[in-house]
């Protein structure tokens, strides 16, 4: 673990692989980085498929390592339904960071895991917070307007659309349009990009968003694959750090976040008592609900008995 806290990636490699496999030494690992985590900025970067996201990522280490950060990269692709396996070919599009020893860079499959990013995300980049990085770049799978988890990880959301790619019809509507703090149009030298950008500008003066009114959204015009526009972004990111900072915005977030964290541990951890003892759901009771002897509800309700003890609420 000290080889981690330096950096090491051989060593916070290993570390994230006991986190991907739930490692029983894990609860240790994890009470020994505790008081080295909270310092790096978390900057979640989602969007549809096709949008660029790797192009801009590998953009931004370039333009973050170039100002003497260190820098992780945690890239998120989707698995296999068949199979569980992952390509993790995000990878490819940032090979020539791979000998830069300030950069880290990890390919996790989601394994099934709904929202765009893995299950094991929020211990893995505790690992990679307590490593020493000062940014840590959170790639999410591009499954759509669904794709709205990583704002719940994140302390900075960028959300980068492209030019004729429906973003800008889908502005009005639910979904990761909603959840930025950073809007990127890339690919900004096709047609339609103004067009976009203007979209955005309207949807961000006109929606009703949950956030103070003392950070005003920008929208970043960037082509990733030359490098234009990632000094504005990455001034954004900036911005937004700091104001994250200044407003105990910063605190809350990550306060919200470990909140998640410990009720997603302490529920996967009752499925496992309750599965070592024959399964959260007794057969026999999934054979009454199908056979109309009972309803779903009670059927719940005895298993919360059964969790609980037979305790339960006036």
């Amino acid at each position: 673990m000290a080889h981690a806290r330096e950096g090491r990636s051989r060593a916070v490699a290993r570390l994230i692989s006991l986190v991907e496999d739930g490692h029983p030494a894990l609860p240790e690992v994890m009470a020994a980085l505790a008081p080295h985590a909270g310092h790096a900025h978390v900057v979640g970067l989602t969007g549809s498929p096709g949008v660029g996201k790797s192009t801009t990522t590998a953009a931004l280490i370039s333009a973050l390592r170039a100002s003497d950060q260190r820098v992780a990269v945690l890239a998120v692709d989707p698995s296999s339904p068949f199979s569980g396996g992952a390509l993790l070919g995000d990878r490819i599009r940032m090979e020539h960071h791979a000998t830069d020893p300030g950069v880290f860079i990890r390919s996790v499959a989601s394994r099934g895991h709904l929202g765009g990013l893995s299950f094991a995300t929020p211990q893995a980049l505790r690992v990679l917070d307590a490593a020493g990085f000062d940014v840590i770049l959170v790639e999410t799978v591009g499954v759509g307007q669904s794709e709205v988890e990583v704002a719940a990880r994140a302390d900075t959301t960028v959300v980068i659309v492209a030019p004729g790619m429906g973003d800008g019809i889908q502005a009005a509507k639910a979904g990761i349009l909603e959840i930025g703090d950073v809007f990127v149009v890339n690919k900004a030298d096709r047609d339609g990009a103004d067009d976009t950008v203007r979209d955005l500008r309207h949807m961000i003066q006109l929606g009703n968003r949950e956030r103070s009114v003392d950070w005003r959204t920008p929208v970043v015009r960037t082509v990733a694959s030359r490098g234009d526009g990632i000094p504005e972004l990455v001034d954004s990111l900036v911005a937004h750090r700091d104001w994250l900072a200044e407003s105990g915005e910063l605190r809350a977030r990550r306060r919200r976040r470990a909140e998640a964290e410990i009720e997603a541990i302490a529920l996967a951890e009752l499925r496992r008592r309750l599965g070592a003892e024959g399964g959260l759901v007794p057969g026999d009771l999934s054979s009454a609900v199908a056979s109309g002897e009972t309803d779903v509800y009670a059927a719940a309700g005895q298993v919360v008995e059964r969790v609980t003890g037979g305790s339960s609420r006036e």
